[in-house]
This record gives C-alpha cells, sequence and structure tokens, in this order.
C-alpha cells in the first residue's frame, strides 16, 4: 500500500456550480490523521473563495463510511488537559471553516459517520444518507474524552436531547431510519439510490436563489453560535484524566478500558 493510501487524502473536484469533496482513506474507514484535517482546511479555503459556486458535496470513499472518526494513535502523544483545550480549540477551527462556507454544504452518508465524522456531518447544511448509515460518538465506551460545547450545540440541534444523550451518555448508535425521523437528514435512500437522491437535492439548492440561500445559512449560523461556553475546565478535565489515557492505550491496543473515574 502506498504511503498516500496510509495516510489518506481528502480530494477536489469542480463539476460547474457544484464542489465535490472526497474524503479519501477507505482501508481505514476514512478515519482522519492530522494530515487529513490540515487538507481539509486548506480544500474549504479554496472552495470558500471560488466564484460562481452553488453547492458543496462531501461524501467518503469506498461505501463503508462517510468519516469513522480521528486517528486515535494521535492522541498518545497528549499529556494533560492543556492538549484536549488546544485539541478541541483546533478542531472547532476546522468546523468553523466548513460551517463559514458561503453556499450550502451537503454531507452524502453512506456507512459510518462516527467521531469526527459525526461532528463534519453535523457542520454541514444539509444531509442525503443510505440507509445503512449509522450516527454516533461512542467515546464514552472507547476512549473516554469529550468533545468541545460547540460540537455538543451542533448533535443536540441535530437530534433532539433524547437521541443525544443516547448517542454521548449510553454510546449507542443512531441509525438512519432514526436520524431522518429526528430530522437530521433531509433524503434516505436505499444505498444503490443514494447518488440520485444526493443528485436530485443537488439540483434543488442550484434551482434555489443564490442570495437568499447564502444569507439564510448565515443567520443560522450566528444564531446557533450565540452564547455557548466554550467551557475549557470541562475539556481540560476530562483530557487531563487517567481515565483517557488509558482508554487511547486500550483502543489501541484493541482491549477493554477499566475505567476509574479519575
Amino acid at each position: 500500500m502506498s504511503q498516500d493510501n496510509e495516510e489518506g487524502r481528502v480530494r477536489l473536484t469542480r463539476d460547474g456550480p457544484v464542489a465535490r469533496i472526497v474524503f479519501d482513506r477507505p482501508t481505514a474507514h476514512n478515519a482522519f490523521t492530522w494530515s487529513m484535517w490540515q487538507e481539509l482546511d486548506a480544500v474549504l479555503a479554496d472552495v470558500s473563495a471560488m466564484p460562481d459556486l452553488r453547492v458543496v458535496t462531501l461524501r467518503g470513499a469506498g461505501g463503508k463510511a462517510f468519516v469513522a472518526g480521528s486517528d486515535i494513535s494521535q492522541f498518545r502523544d497528549f499529556i494533560g488537559g492543556q492538549d484536549g483545550i488546544a485539541y478541541e480549540a483546533k478542531m472547532n477551527r476546522y468546523f468553523e471553516r466548513l460551517l463559514a462556507v458561503p453556499v450550502p454544504t451537503l454531507a452524502i452518508i453512506d456507512g459510518w459517520a462516527a467521531g469526527g465524522g459525526l461532528n463534519i456531518a453535523a457542520c454541514c447544511d444539509l444531509r442525503v444518507a443510505s440507509r445503512r448509515a449509522k450516527f454516533g460518538s461512542p467515546i464514552a465506551r472507547t476512549i473516554g474524552n469529550c468533545v468541545s460545547m460547540q460540537t455538543y450545540a451542533r448533535v443536540l440541534a441535530g437530534f433532539g436531547e433524547g437521541r443525544a444523550k443516547r448517542m454521548m451518555l449510553l454510546a449507542e448508535f443512531i441509525d438512519a431510519e432514526e436520524a431522518h425521523a429526528a430530522g437530521f437528514l433531509a433524503r434516505l435512500a436505499e444505498p444503490e439510490e443514494l447518488d440520485a437522491a444526493a443528485e436530485d437535492v443537488v439540483a434543488r439548492l442550484i434551482e434555489n436563489a443564490p442570495i437568499t440561500l447564502r444569507v439564510s445559512k448565515a443567520a443560522f449560523g450566528r444564531i446557533m453560535a450565540r452564547d455557548i461556553d466554550p467551557a475549557d475546565d470541562l475539556i481540560s478535565l476530562t483530557y487531563g484524566s487517567d481515565d483517557f489515557r488509558r482508554g487511547v492505550e486500550a483502543f489501541v491496543n484493541k482491549t477493554k478500558p477499566e475505567w476509574h473515574g479519575r
């Protein structure tokens, strides 16, 4: 396998008024490495500057996952709570870059949207998924970390309190049918009909008034961003804990973590 495939790539193509972004690391279910986050940031900066753009689509390669989180081995270098605060602040900058894309963004989801993949999907304006899609952030039973308050807010807005708490407290995955019922998905399709469903949404967006779409998107973004406490104390508590380090090592070594609550 080439180093390129091991590290993964974030690929961008332009198709008339549509920019298409593909997360290409299928051998790892498109789990993001640091370099992929940096590539996504650069790609989104390019997209935001494109003239005559109407829609941006984002999807994972391989048909088994949208994005299955971040590469957990990266967390082995963390020492204490400040590393977690810096990490979540960095993640927020990447997510804010996606949120700031001035035209509508559409996540096309086939398979797992977990951890960072759920967060990317939640940052998109609209989502289309196949019936085999799964949504979750099982950090409570895997590595014992947390997410930023902005990410909690987006998951809460996307799924509602009950489902969000099942995802974050019980570490449950929500299937595509339930995600659609919650209003998280704009369309739900059979796997073989996913492309057609996505292109139908793209066509609808292209037909609509572009200034109205830009203003509506910006308005929703400003409302969502109001009065969110960054809660550095909570993030530091989580990433500074021994449990977090135990969780990371257990995940990397494919063993079950033993939680001590400290």
